[in-house]
């Protein structure tokens, strides 16, 4: 018996002294933790609704309509995802200058990724004024869906200035811990975009019956909303940063190659994972309509199963941050360790929602037999590498970034996709014929392998880089 009770206790001690490694227990950590993240998820499920929302009304008019929407927001997302790469690469510094209270830098830094992401703005506009049926074309070969593509571009050309404004300046405040504007405007948004869809998509209120070009009308409507919400808040109302119209115009010399430096990685970075993002859509889009709309469907559970990591990693990426700028490295890796001990715990969870919700959601839509049996062999796939996707967000997106380790995560978010993921789900899709099930998997293979690099990363502890050339 007291051998017995001896083992016992030697595992109750081992599995403290686990989790005294793996998780801080102070609950004021929590709490901060819970007070930036939050609202972040909220906005999150919000932004995630408007995809949603849009999926589902586009739904009722068939696989075309929703395939071609579908296909036109993948070269949307290029640039939304470059605004993040803008923005995150900002937060880096920003998080690190909130930490040390030094407002004139973060006003510095922003001028400048404000107005890069304007000049790229204005150059993807350009690329879709221009040659929309050549870059739908590259994601598929059927006509009909071009046909409908190219409506949708044409009246959604304006989003990528007023998603400039909104996703880089929401960015900066999150920063500096203020959240809840970006979540007000998400909220505002939200009904904009059904109203406004409600509207022109099914021709309501006299309004005529636009169909995907109405879904591309009320999504213009809610960007302006945020651009405009955001923008007078940044420059009119915020006191935390006291950011206004004429900082436009300080001078960021001193600044520009810090900027660089930690900015221009994960700008590459993000946009290689956005073209790699793209390459999978193009491999989706060549194994026909069925698949493309069963992705599209399931797009929307991995953003529900997602969207509180996202929010935890940007989180993540604040906290260690504003760590590090105040010169508690050890604090910040103890940071760093509950974060991803956590991402691990949601990844769990998610896979679980998964499982759970799949059903419910594939019978809203008005979709084939072949479609409906696709997205359920997507689920399966989706409930074993959701895991390994929110488990390596917030190593990339959070707690390294933090860190300032922009060109290692560079490395990792282009190797493994275009060197793994593309090649692999171009054989298993195109030329082997697949199932579903395994053409997901090979399509998100980097996931795995970037969540064992990136611990190894995290564990010798050369992420850690603490701002300097300050002025």
């Amino acid at each position: 018996m007291q051998e017995s009770s001896s083992l016992e206790e030697k595992k109750e001690n081992w599995l403290r002294s686990m989790l005294g490694k793996l998780m801080i227990s102070d609950r004021g950590f929590y709490k901060s933790i819970f007070a930036l993240g939050l609202p972040t998820m909220l906005q999150g499920f919000i932004n995630m609704g408007v995809n949603m929302m849009d999926s589902m009304m586009l739904g009722s008019y068939g696989e075309l309509q929703l395939s071609a929407a579908s296909l036109a927001n993948e070269y949307i997302s290029i640039f939304q995802i470059i605004c993040f790469g803008l923005g995150g690469g900002a937060m880096v510094l920003t998080a690190q200058y909130w930490g040390a209270k030094d407002t004139l830098s973060i006003k510095k830094i922003t001028a400048l990724m404000f107005k890069t992401a304007l000049m790229i703005s204005m150059a993807f506009l350009l690329s879709v004024a221009v040659g929309a049926k050549q870059i739908l074309r590259i994601y598929t070969t059927e006509e009909e869906v071009i046909t409908k593509g190219m409506i949708y571009f044409e009246i959604s050309l304006i989003t990528f200035p007023l998603m400039a404004i909104n996703l880089t300046l929401s960015t900066i405040l999150q920063s500096v811990r203020q959240t809840k504007v970006p979540l007000i405007t998400s909220i505002i948004a939200f009904f904009v975009n059904i109203f406004f869809n409600w509207v022109f998509i099914f021709g309501n209120l006299g309004a005529p019956e636009m169909q995907i070009g109405g879904a591309a009308l009320g999504t213009v409507m809610a960007r302006l909303t945020e651009a405009c919400v955001t923008g007078i808040y940044f420059f009119g109302i915020d006191k935390r940063i006291g950011f206004r119209l004429k900082d436009l115009w300080l001078s960021g010399r001193g600044y520009y190659r810090l900027y660089l430096k930690y900015s221009i990685p994960v700008l590459i970075s993000d946009a290689l994972l956005a073209m790699g993002n793209s390459a999978v859509a193009v491999i989706m889009g060549h194994i026909g309509a069925a698949f493309v709309a069963a992705n599209s469907i399931m797009t929307q559970m991995v953003r529900i199963t997602t969207v509180v990591n996202q929010g935890l990693s940007k989180a993540g990426c604040v906290v260690v941050g504003n760590s590090l700028g105040k010169g508690d490295v050890e604090g910040g890796y103890r940071q760093a360790v509950t974060f991803t001990s956590l991402s691990v715990l949601i990844g769990i969870f998610a896979a679980g929602i998964v499982k759970v919700l799949t059903g419910s959601l594939i019978s809203v839509f008005n979709v084939s037999g072949e479609t409906v049996s696709i997205a359920y062999q997507l689920a399966d796939a989706i409930a074993i590498m959701v895991i390994f996707q929110t488990m390596q967000t917030m190593l990339t997106k959070g707690v390294l970034r933090g860190g300032g380790d922009t060109a290692f995560i560079m490395v990792a978010d282009a190797l493994f996709m275009w060197l793994c993921s593309i090649p692999l789900g171009y054989l298993v899709g195109l030329q082997l014929g697949g199932s579903a099930f395994w053409i997901y998997i090979a399509l998100r293979v980097d996931y795995i392998i970037k969540s064992v690099w990136c611990c190894k990363r995290l564990k010798n502890r050369k992420w850690i880089h603490q701002v300097d050339g300050r002025k």
